[in-house]
């Protein structure tokens, strides 16, 4: 078994790390136009509106949205199948809570999927990518509110109609379980010391469990076509050791993700989640219509983003190493990127592994990369062996779990294929893409557009269907 004549090579990245244009053509302001920079691995902070004196690098991003054409033309010249996007909420319903939406938001989409297909470029919508309309937060809480389902479906419903002859492939959420570590860059949600960590994630989860559900069921209404998945960041865990609590260690770690795509993919809670609200005294206000909502919605298929692989362990005492979005311990046997985050390959086979063997629908990869500092040389070159060295290895795993565990795959998209703003720490030094963009940590820069060495490299690989990788 090998790659699918049809499978989706491309990249992926999201609305509000790229686009810019915060403010112009109606754009409301979401939770990620308040995330402020940070410095070298620190998570960034979420102000209370946009405050002056601080800086908002999302405001410009890399200019995408009034670059979107050129940034397309560079996709299509390296062979892209597809290209995965988000739609920024608050270009469409600036505050959240209107009943009819922004026609010039609206028509930014039309020209970017239009520019897409005219390519034979497939569009990947992510519809919630990390920017919750900051109105919803003030006015209501955010996910900690039913009525967040009203205002989504709302916005699922127009962006499903509008576009249901361009976009066939859409995610609900991005990096759905995240909510767990940071929820307020996910969700808008901020939770006080005397307040139940768990009561207020797990409540606002299953908000956003139902919307998800209901959001499917209304896109396979409106265009039978559609697939509509889910999507999930994957932390492969290893037991620090052979020692049985260590593996128990990395069961609990792993069973805190499957919580989400147990209820999207199976559509309903497990046993294992019902136990983990007695655990943490946890009380969800769960109706009947909320269960058959569940049960009905389920996804197509499952996207998920893997950058590393962590280590769990009983030993609390040993020091912690980066990564997407956890930090676990250092593990001996992988080399780390220029952020700390461990290269593990083999990690993203096991990982396609889990999820298949559980749930038996098609995967789709969806995020993938190498943050690294990249030099311009003095004739303008960027040679990233580094990052080529990475995907090179990743996509042979890739392909072992397809051609040799029997892994049903979509597709890969690496993220960032255009350098954009880390969503983590706010930086633009922490480059990801097969295009340089001539911006800096400040927002100094021209925005040039230039290829770096693994422009070609990827260029090759999408044209042979991922066999010559050298």
């Amino acid at each position: 078994m090998t790659l699918k004549k049809d499978f989706l090579w491309g990249g992926a990245v999201a609305a509000n790390q790229c686009e810019g244009a915060w403010n112009e053509d109606g754009k409301g302001i979401s939770t990620s136009d308040c995330m402020t920079a940070s410095y070298h691995g620190k998570v960034r902070e979420y102000t209370d509106g946009i405050l002056e004196g601080k800086y908002y690098p999302n405001h410009q991003g890399i200019d995408f949205y009034h670059r979107y054409q050129e940034d397309i033309a560079l996709f299509a010249q390296m062979g892209f199948k597809c290209f995965r996007t988000s739609i920024a909420w608050t270009r469409i319903y600036p505050n959240g809570d209107e009943l009819e939406p922004n026609e010039k938001g609206l028509q930014f989409y039309d020209r970017l999927f239009d520019e897409c297909l005219k390519y034979g470029i497939e569009p990947v919508v992510t519809i919630s990518h990390y920017e919750t309309p900051y109105m919803l937060v003030k006015r209501y809480g955010s996910w900690r509110n039913r009525k967040m389902i009203e205002f989504y479906l709302r916005f699922c419903k127009t962006i499903f109609k509008r576009y249901r002859n361009k976009v066939k492939y859409w995610m609900t959420f991005n990096e759905i379980n995240v909510i767990n570590f940071h929820p307020a860059m996910t969700s808008g949600i901020r939770i006080g010391e005397d307040e139940n960590f768990y009561q207020v994630i797990y409540q606002a989860a299953h908000y956003e469990l139902v919307a998800s559900a209901e959001a499917v069921k209304l896109g396979h209404e409106i265009n039978a076509d559609f697939k509509i998945g889910m999507m999930m960041m994957y932390p492969t865990f290893y037991g620090e050791t052979c020692k049985p609590e260590d593996q128990l260690c990395a069961m609990r770690q792993i069973d805190e993700q499957y919580y989400y795509s147990d209820v999207q993919v199976r559509g309903y809670y497990s046993n294992k989640a019902k136990a983990m609200w007695k655990k943490h005294q946890v009380q969800i206000e769960c109706s009947e219509a909320d269960i058959l909502s569940l049960k009905e919605g389920k996804v197509d298929y499952i996207g998920f983003s893997y950058y590393n692989s962590n280590v769990a362990s009983t030993r609390p005492e040993l020091g912690l190493t980066d990564g997407n979005m956890v930090n676990a311990v250092k593990n001996p046997f992988l080399k780390v990127s220029d952020w700390g985050w461990q290269i593990d390959p083999i990690g993203l086979r096991l990982a396609m592994n889990n999820l298949y063997d559980r749930y038996q629908i098609p995967l789709f990869i969806v995020e993938n990369g190498l943050g690294a500092v990249d030099k311009v040389n003095e004739d303008g070159t960027i040679n990233d062996d580094y990052r080529i060295a990475y995907l090179r290895e990743h996509i042979k795993a890739m392909k072992a779990a397809v051609e040799e565990d029997g892994v049903d795959l979509m597709g890969y998209t690496p993220w960032g294929p255009i350098d954009l703003v880390s969503c983590g720490t706010g930086e633009m030094k922490k480059r990801y893409g097969f295009i340089y963009v001539d911006r800096d940590d400040e927002g100094n820069g021209t925005l040039k557009r230039s290829k770096k060495k693994s422009f070609e490299w990827y260029q090759r690989v999408i044209a042979s269907n991922g066999e010559e990788l050298d």
